[in-house]
């Protein structure tokens, strides 16, 4: 029997409009001269990478699956149990390979322009969370 924190999950799902929303904000009125738009940019996308490995990691213990040894392993490891499509894999990827120079380097992260994922996460996160949600509904039935 698998033991799933589905409150956990849910708490962050349901986090997930709000990523949306500030993407969705960010690509209508980027300034590359603001830093506000800069300082929420990389916020959204810190954001997006904890809420994925977040919800990834609860899925690997909930369902037994291997141990991960780094956030991109978090990625791998639900690809390769099928918990979302294959073509989000690399994406999904880009986006959690962000988390060093978001939260190590992030003097050195390049502000002045609108990361290209800023355009994608609205789209890919849906969708993630879809899937997510399918995944456990299709495990635990």
């Amino acid at each position: 029997m698998y033991y799933i924190d589905r409150q956990q999950i849910e708490d962050r799902i349901r986090f997930i409009p709000y990523i949306i929303n500030a993407c969705e904000r960010l690509e209508r009125d980027w300034n590359e001269t603001n830093p506000l738009h800069f300082l929420a940019q990389e916020r959204a996308l810190h954001l997006a990478i904890e809420t994925v490995t977040d919800v990834g990691s609860l899925l690997i213990d909930g369902f037994l699956m291997r141990d991960a040894s780094s956030y991109e392993d978090i990625i791998s490891i639900l690809i390769v149990e099928k918990v979302f499509p294959i073509d989000m894999g690399p994406t999904l990827l880009a986006l959690v390979k962000l988390r060093k120079p978001l939260v190590q380097d992030y003097m050195n992260f390049e502000r002045n322009k609108l990361h290209p994922l800023i355009h994608q996460l609205p789209s890919l996160m849906k969708a993630w969370e879809i899937a997510v949600l399918l995944f456990i509904e299709k495990e635990l039935t």
